[in-house]
């Protein structure tokens, strides 16, 4: 009898990193902006500041006290776009080499260079 091989998980690659300013483009949060806290790239997930927010219900340990503390949940990154910093509407994101060789990642919509 043969013997399964595990699956590999492959990397996705996404193109929102932590620092980046996005809005939300559906569910309950849709329309909201905030940015990027982490990046969950094996999940496809991202966290943003102020969205998504959810309630754990804590109990008490040495750590620190219990309680309802409100946090911020992953959310799918397709859910959300980058916001473009000329028309400052959302946009996709697209690479480009430039004449020093660095590949950056520009703006479709505008065609301006989103990377610092």
């Amino acid at each position: 009898m043969a013997t399964k091989t595990p699956e590999k998980r492959v990397r996705p690659k996404l193109r929102i990193k932590k620092g980046d300013r996005v809005e939300v483009l559906t569910g309950r949060d849709r329309g909201k902006r905030g940015d990027v806290l982490k990046v969950m790239p094996m999940e496809s997930r991202v966290i943003v500041q102020g969205v998504n927010i959810v309630k754990r219900h804590t109990r008490p340990s040495q750590a620190g006290s219990g309680g309802i503390v409100e946090k911020e949940a992953p959310i799918h990154v397709s859910n959300v776009a980058h916001i473009d910093p000329a028309s400052d509407r959302p946009t996709r994101v697209g690479y480009k080499t430039l004449e020093d060789g660095r590949k950056v990642r520009v703006a479709k919509r505008s065609g301006e260079i989103i990377d610092r």
